[in-house]
């Protein structure tokens, strides 16, 4: 990366490289199997049959303690009709209208597909049985201002087995960082444009991965989803936290927003045409052969693609579900972002899970919080590695400054050559004879290019309807070989 930072540094002001969007998933893992919910409605005794009415129970219970916590707040708990509908937007309307820097912004609810259980007949050996596999629940929303986290939103699945999704944003938590600190800086949307001290906030951002995840997102449960404590008072059964999706996010910020407008289309064309489908897996830590190309055993899909949005072009290259992106933000930030979504595509150095014991080598990347610091670790190297490839972009002449050269006669053996004029028909022609395959071993004569050029045969004599073109004509052909 420091090769891009320095071609580029009277244009750069800082970079800021961590967490973007991180969600978090909250498993009860006891009862995140058929076997283990069994297990468990043995314990407390309840039968097969009686399985709908317990559940339903503990929905009611989730519904009221939602419904009590947006009411004693003083804030709107809504029922959406559609899940299709945009919640971020409604609710930083409802924000900036009610003015919440703190606390509660609001609960909404709505139907949404989801895993969960259902009790049905088995008629082949004439019994119920549990059933587990996608259907459809209600999911609570709990939208706050955390005084640490800025804004963050809890998912809570009402229907067994419980799973509960946190959503924060680093560059959020960042900004409340930095307000503490007492730095100054400017955020639009979730990137700065200016901060006063980027060393400083960087040392902020990489305090983040220090954080005691498991104690932050329990008293984020806590908050909004008091219920868990006194469903599972006899027998606790805690959350296990995993991440479930991680944006990691490089950027670069330039001085002026014309500075990046000059760059970037020049970017966007490299990373289309320069950067292939090796780069890509290599970027993403593949190991890759020594003869450089993708693998021959790889059965996975490379993707490269380009779209154009209202606040900007973006590039994406995507491995299976892993992907690493480039676009710019707020006129002058360029952005470099690893998205990882299946951790096992990666290695860690590690024991078995399970057996502290076994002998440490590389294994399948976890998407528990105990392996963030290495997905962190992964990311960055990707980012860097992006954007070192990307400093190859320093080319700033134009197609008339490149071809100059070719445009000004010359002295050749005592000679003076004639200009190319490379948009001209015949020097067109001329361009795509030299550039013949036949001639790439042994180089071509004058007599090679009369035969290709004329049409006749170079042996054919000259006569007054059949000139033959002087061989100084060709002259350029052959000082361009």
């Amino acid at each position: 990366m420091q090769g891009f930072i320095q071609r580029h540094a009277e244009q750069v002001s800082g970079v800021l490289s961590g967490l973007d969007r991180v969600r978090l998933r909250g498993t009860l893992r006891w009862l995140s199997s058929p076997r283990g919910l069994l297990n468990y409605l043995s314990l407390i005794s309840v039968l097969l049959k009686d399985f709908k009415a317990f559940a339903m129970d503990c929905t009611a219970q989730i519904r009221r303690a939602s419904q009590s916590l947006a009411l004693s707040a003083g804030r709107p708990f809504e029922y959406l009709n559609s899940s299709a509908i945009r919640k971020e937007e409604l609710v930083q309307a409802m924000a900036t209208a009610d003015r919440i820097e703190s606390g509660l912004i609001c609960v909404l609810s709505c139907v949404e597909p989801c895993y969960s259980y259902t009790v049905g007949p088995n008629r082949k050996q004439k019994r119920l049985e549990l059933r587990y596999g996608p259907s459809k629940c209600r999911h609570d929303y709990f939208y706050l201002q955390d005084p640490e986290l800025g804004c963050v939103h809890l998912r809570l699945q009402t229907w067994f087995p419980l799973t509960l999704h946190v959503c924060l944003n680093g560059r959020d938590w960042l900004a409340r960082q930095l307000a503490a600190a007492g730095l100054s800086f400017e955020q639009r949307d979730n990137c700065f444009v200016a901060v006063e001290d980027f060393g400083r906030a960087q040392a902020l951002l990489d305090d983040q991965l220090r954080t005691r995840w498991t104690g932050l997102m329990n008293r984020l449960t806590q908050t909004c989803h008091p219920t868990h404590r006194r469903l599972f008072q006899e027998y606790p059964i805690p959350y296990y936290w995993s991440v479930e999706e991680s944006e990691w996010a490089t950027d670069v910020v330039f001085r002026t927003p014309q500075a990046l407008a000059a760059l970037y289309p020049r970017l966007v064309r490299y990373a289309l045409t320069d950067v292939s489908s090796a780069d890509v897996m290599r970027f993403l830590s593949r190991r890759m052969p020594k003869h450089g190309n993708v693998n021959g055993n790889f059965t996975g899909e490379v993707v490269s693609d380009v779209r154009t949005r209202p606040e900007g072009t973006r590039v994406k290259h995507r491995v299976n579900r892993n992907a690493i992106k480039m676009y710019d933000k707020q006129a002058s930030v360029l952005r470099v972002e690893t998205t990882i979504n299946d951790a096992r595509d990666m290695k860690v150095y590690r024991r078995a899970e399970g057996n502290p014991d076994s002998a440490k080598r590389w294994r399948p990347l976890r998407k528990g919080v105990a392996d963030l610091h290495r997905r962190a670790k992964l990311s960055q190297a990707a980012n860097e590695r992006y954007l070192q490839k990307l400093a190859a972009v320093n080319d700033t002449r134009t197609l008339q400054d490149l071809v100059a050269p070719l445009c000004r006669p010359v002295q050749w053996q005592g000679q003076r050559v004639r200009a190319l004029s490379p948009l001209a028909e015949s020097d067109t022609k001329l361009l795509q004879a030299v550039q013949r395959g036949e001639f790439a071993l042994h180089g071509f004569r004058n007599r090679d290019l009369r035969s290709i050029l004329y049409a006749k045969p170079a042996d054919t004599p000259p006569s007054a309807d059949n000139p033959r073109p002087s061989p100084a004509r060709f002259a350029c052909s052959e000082r361009m070989a």
